[in-house]
């Protein structure tokens, strides 16, 4: 027979189950996509670099030498960014511009914050 310690008021506030502040299964799903698109290195740069720029907009033709890679190559990293609702795109002519969706990191950085009781 093993006999386990009683939790103090200091352990039950930490190990207390989670409440009305837990994502749901689909809220999840949504934030582990923008996770997944934000889980290269070479996606949170372009984001950073779009964010960076005067005006909050980048065209496609200016993000492949900060990044040293292909055009065909960014654009499938916007995509993903595109995917996750972290940018929005807008076709001009041959060249695609892109814009940071301010309301998508606060979101994200909303649903990772502890409440506060």
């Amino acid at each position: 027979m093993t006999t386990l310690p009683v939790l103090t008021r200091d352990l039950a506030v930490c190990c207390s189950p989670t409440g009305g502040g837990a994502l749901d299964a689909a809220s999840a799903e949504r934030l582990a996509r923008v996770f997944k698109a934000l889980a290269d290195p070479t996606r949170v740069r372009l984001l950073s670099l779009i964010a960076a720029t005067e005006g909050g907009e980048a065209c496609i033709c200016d993000m492949t030498e900060p990044v040293s890679l292909s055009q065909p190559t960014v654009s499938h990293h916007m995509r993903q960014l595109v995917d996750a609702g972290l940018v929005t795109r807008e076709q001009r002519g041959k060249w695609a511009y892109y814009r940071v969706v301010e309301a998508a990191l606060q979101a994200v950085s909303d649903a990772i914050a502890p409440s506060k009781v």
